[in-house]
């Protein structure tokens, strides 16, 4: 038995080479993504993202050379990696990490944009590709498979975007394109899984009824289980309190947690992109107070590093398979059909996303007193803008669609891959290079004006006092509730609103029982604790 497995070690060390190389490989892109993102921090037409991607090409299309396109199958895209690696540290931090007075303010034009507008643009896509694809010479696609390819296109791609935006100078439309993001993935996500799990052979009006109640059990669910598995670990952090042994354990159990509602998402076979977000909003709003200083500090910037290298990873991770050989050897006889393919998939992104951004933002408008708070035609190019671009999501839905282990040999599948290749290199470095000439352009000298600016309650929030619009100093510094002077300032001002009734439920029955901002856990023995520094010196 012995001698056997010891014969058998030097196969094994001589396979698990390649993965070494590629381990090294990938650490060293890294490493030269985030040397070169910092370098062309000030550049006009580059970010990190198209950083990341050109690198990513550039290293791809030299291992083909040096291989010989030998090594193409080591550089297949693997949806598996994406969704259970790659994508949880990056959506968790953006629920971590978002102000969520200005997010829930703009709730409602956020699910507009991120679920109805989704839809649109799915149906929009649907139907172009169903009218086109027939009169082009490839394999005749059933409809799931054009219902299929409006999700996978719908799915938008806004880090570009986000990275130009400042969330403290333009905060509305920050977390507009923001929360839509988050939104649009998971509904693109959520209807493509539908529309598998679904048989279309039958479908009528109580089928289409079936299927919006099931998009939006999963949408409600996922939701409950990412608040619910927060509040479990607020609740066990504040009670057992980790911290006073060892704030390793209470860093550790977060992170956890976190991925374990992303995880118990997938078990269940819930949207686990909604899951993992709400869970952040609310161990941000609850557990990370209930913690030590040094770990607060320790898990905001854990998570935001995190998701920063999962965000490089996966557009070097892009641009290194966009070069698989074995893909476009699959449609070389016919390019003009692919280019064809690539070019109507492009244009009913556009046409998609301008049915539903202008409309909606109007509909918007129109329910909204406060001149502040409208989205004027300026901002509604960007966000139209924002969601040109397609990234890892359409890519991990086009491979689970149209591959078997990341490759195909039917020629249709291959067109749907090599395409929606072309599509996310073309949206993401053109239009990616065009975000901050077209946003300078736009919103020149935007400045803070709103009270969304500093929010208490998020672990990236710097605590400054700021004048709420809605309120005064007086020069006394007594802050006074200015009194309506009119029918209409009392209607656009009301006394109760929302936020406030949730305040006072959150005061009365979940910060005592789930901790929250003004929980100072107790440290027996910690100087850190017991004589916190004095910031008036500071």
């Amino acid at each position: 038995m012995l001698d056997s497995l010891v014969s058998k070690l030097p196969s094994l060390s001589t396979s698990d080479h390649a993965s070494v190389v590629a381990l090294n490989l990938f650490v060293a892109l890294l490493c030269a993504c985030i040397v070169l993102g910092h370098l062309l921090e000030e550049n006009r037409w580059m970010n990190e993202s198209i950083t990341a991607l050109l690198i990513g090409l550039g290293t791809g299309v030299t291992i083909l050379l040096i291989s010989k396109g030998k090594s193409s199958h080591l550089l297949v895209f693997s949806e598996d990696l994406f969704f259970i690696y790659l994508l949880p540290p990056i959506i968790f931090n953006a629920g971590f990490q978002v102000k969520k007075k200005q997010f829930f303010r703009n709730f409602v034009t956020i699910m507009l944009f991120g679920a109805v507008g989704t839809i649109i643009s799915c149906t929009i896509i649907s139907l172009g590709v169903t009218q086109f694809f027939k009169k082009l010479d490839i394999e005749t696609f059933d409809l799931g498979d054009y219902l299929a390819i409006g999700a996978i296109f719908a799915a938008t791609d806004s880090v570009c975007t986000l990275q130009v935006l400042n969330q403290d100078e333009t905060p509305l439309l920050y977390s507009l394109v923001f929360g839509e993001g988050v939104v649009n993935d998971a509904t693109s996500v959520v209807v493509f899984n539908a529309i598998q799990s679904f048989d279309l052979t039958h479908l009528n009006h109580e089928a289409a009824f079936h299927l919006l109640g099931n998009f939006l059990y999963l949408f409600l669910l996922s939701t409950l289980l990412g608040a619910a598995t927060g509040l479990i670990s607020a609740y066990v952090i504040k009670k057992l309190y980790f911290g006073r042994h060892s704030t390793d354990r209470e860093v550790a159990l977060m992170m956890l947690m976190a991925y374990l509602s992303y995880m118990l998402a997938e078990l269940f076979d819930l949207s686990g992109i909604l899951t993992v977000f709400f869970c952040g909003i609310v161990m941000s709003h609850y557990t990370w107070h209930n913690v030590t200083e040094s770990s607060r500090i320790t898990t905001k910037h854990t998570f935001a590093t995190l998701s920063f290298l999962a965000e490089t990873f996966i557009f070097l991770y892009v641009g290194m398979d966009a070069l698989d050989i074995d893909k476009w050897r699959s449609v070389s006889d016919t390019p003009g059909t692919s280019i064809a393919v690539s070019s109507i998939l492009m244009g009913l992104v556009m046409v998609g996303r301008a049915a539903f951004v202008f409309p909606l933002s109007f509909l918007s408008n129109l329910a909204k007193k406060n001149q502040s708070e409208k989205i004027n035609f300026n901002m509604q190019v960007v966000i139209w803008w924002s969601g040109l671009m397609r990234g890892a999501v359409s890519m991990a839905l086009a491979y689970n669609k149209f591959t078997r282990a990341g490759h195909t040999d039917v020629r249709g599948n291959a067109i749907m891959i090599t395409s929606t290749i072309t599509v996310c290199l073309f949206s993401t470095v053109v239009f990616g290079m065009l975000t901050k000439p077209l946003i300078s352009y736009l919103l020149p000298h935007q400045n803070a004006t709103t009270s969304m600016l500093s929010d208490d309650n998020t672990p990236k929030s710097i605590h400054i006092p700021l004048l709420d619009q809605d309120s005064f100093i007086e020069p006394s510094g007594n802050h006074n509730v200015p009194r309506p002077d009119s029918i209409r300032g009392f209607l656009t001002r009301p006394t109760r609103t929302v936020h406030y009734y949730w305040r006072q439920f959150d005061d009365s029955f979940m910060r005592p029982v789930f901790g929250g901002r003004g929980f100072v856990p107790f440290v027996p023995g910690s100087p850190t604790e017991r004589n916190p520094p004095d910031l008036s010196k500071a």
